[in-house]
């Protein structure tokens, strides 16, 4: 939607933030080709598939997350002029915004999941693909001259690729930045924040994959932007800080991470799906081509290595797929699979447990499942799968606010850490757990099988364990006969 602007600015009417305005730069990039591909990959991938609604893609979450960047950076600017902020740096923390995801694949972080598997010894990453993609765009639509009609030069893109590869350690003896001097140390901490976790890209992509999902959610990142402040603490450099009374604010942020991890980014039957997809790409790997612009030839799991071709690879691979012409084996057992996901026959969910340390991991309880099956049974190791599921507050089992630094508002200029215990005593113990599920890909007649080496591995380790059992696979399996002594867990649902 545009409206008054003033030459070279445009209005959106965006469903979570109302209207958003974009200087000309920004809406210079957004209509290029490499960004509104953006358009045609879902947010939240596989979610849409569980989750009807989810529906939001990769471009308006862009957008987002260039408004709250500039939100934050010009806060910052109006609060502490002594920070000396420039109108530059404000544009290049919103334009690292728009372009942090550039390098997304189809159904998003799916696609890395995938690429990871099919060619594991190069440690693809989206971030890097960004960059690659932002390179390539600003090439390809000779937008060189638009930058510096901006006062963007060299120093100012490469501070963005910076913001968009994330920050390392700004903490280090020797500062690791060329774009910008340690003086400037919190400006990469608005995008990606990898010192404390709290940074605009979550703040647009909760309150946006809350309000797709129909997931309600308190958190508020508003009274963070009017309640932080830039500060030097204790020699580590500046960064951003928030008043102390935000701190329920942060702990209800953190919450709503795990909320929608624990509802929806690990739902069992989107994980279920996930190993679907990707079993489908590695299968159809050989056998669905892109072309770059010199007509060379790039198979699936390698178009995200050059940006002309992975230009044109979006979601709609999944069709691709489906119309592909061949009778190549995998290729049919690709599409197989792909009408298992359209029809709802999905891998059966065996059942899950969780353990009570991370002293087991998922490579244990594998080595177990294989040592437990039976000599005489048919059922293989590609026939199963263990999905992993960690949920967290994005620190791994560390605390996240712990490494927040706050301020009072008698002493803006000090800053301090805030433990649990000074919080509340109603606040978790532990910030981390791990579930293990084991996926039975084959027939449902291996069910029982997978069900007893499931059983005995869980038990050998001393593992508590849950058994799922699907209503729509009963009609096939043999009679059951459950174990005593063992934890059952019954759903019924519809799978939309």
């Amino acid at each position: 939607m545009t409206t008054n602007a003033a030459p070279g600015e445009k209005f959106f009417n965006d469903a979570v933030h109302g209207v958003i305005q974009l200087p000309p730069l920004c809406v210079k990039v957004v209509d290029t080709p490499q960004f509104q591909r953006l358009r045609f990959i879902k947010q939240l991938g596989t979610c849409y598939l569980v989750y009807p609604s989810s529906c939001s893609n990769r471009f308006e979450h862009s957008i987002g997350v260039c408004h709250i960047a500039g939100q934050l950076a010009r806060a910052l600017q109006s609060r502490q002029p002594e920070l000396k902020i420039s109108n530059e740096d404000v544009l290049s923390v919103q334009l690292a915004g728009l372009c942090h995801d550039l390098g997304h694949g189809p159904f998003s972080h799916l696609w890395e999941a995938f690429v990871n598997k099919a060619r594991p010894e190069n440690k693809w990453t989206h971030e890097s693909a960004s960059i690659q993609m932002f390179n390539h765009l600003i090439k390809v639509n000779n937008l060189e001259a638009e930058f510096r009609k901006y006062s963007l030069e060299e120093e100012d893109i490469l501070f963005i690729k910076e913001l968009i590869d994330g920050p390392r350690d700004s903490s280090a003896a020797a500062w690791p930045y060329k774009g910008r001097t340690s003086d400037k140390a919190f400006l990469y901490e608005i995008v990606s924040n990898k010192r404390t976790g709290v940074d605009v890209d979550k703040w647009d992509y909760f309150l946006r994959d809350s309000h797709s999902l129909g997931i309600k959610v308190t958190f508020d990142y508003y009274r963070l932007l009017h309640f932080s402040r830039v500060i030097d603490f204790e020699g580590e450099g500046l960064q951003i800080c928030y008043q102390d009374k935000e701190v329920d604010t942060l702990y209800d942020m953190f919450h709503t991470r795990r909320t929608l991890h624990r509802t929806a980014y690990q739902h069992r039957v989107v994980k279920i799906i996930d190993l679907m997809l990707v079993d489908a790409f590695c299968y159809a790997d050989k056998h669905i081509h892109f072309k770059d612009k010199e007509g060379k030839i790039y198979y699936l799991a390698d178009v995200c290595y050059n940006m002309d071709a992975y230009t044109n690879l979006v979601d709609d691979v999944f069709h691709q797929i489906i119309r592909a012409e061949g009778e190549h084996q995998d290729l049919m057992k690709a599409k197989e699979i792909i009408e298992r996901i359209l029809t709802r026959r999905l891998y059966v969910s065996i059942g899950h447990t969780q353990p009570t340390s991370g002293d087991i991991k998922k490579e244990k309880l594998v080595e177990e499942l294989v040592r437990n099956r039976p000599q005489d049974s048919s059922l293989t190791r590609n026939d199963f799968d263990i999905q992993e599921v960690w949920l967290n507050y994005g620190m791994g089992d560390k605390n996240p606010i712990e490494c927040i630094k706050f301020f009072n508002k008698k002493n803006p200029q000090a800053a301090s850490s805030i433990k649990r215990e000074e919080v509340s005593e109603m606040l978790p113990q532990r910030f981390q757990e791990v579930e293990y599920w084991m996926i039975l890909k084959s027939d449902s007649q291996h069910y029982m099988t997978a069900r007893k080496m499931f059983e005995d591995s869980c038990s050998q380790l001393g593992l508590e364990f849950s058994h799922e059992v699907d209503p729509t696979h009963l009609s096939s399996f043999a009679p059951v006969e459950f174990s005593r002594g063992v934890k059952f867990k019954f759903f019924i649902y519809v799978d939309l």
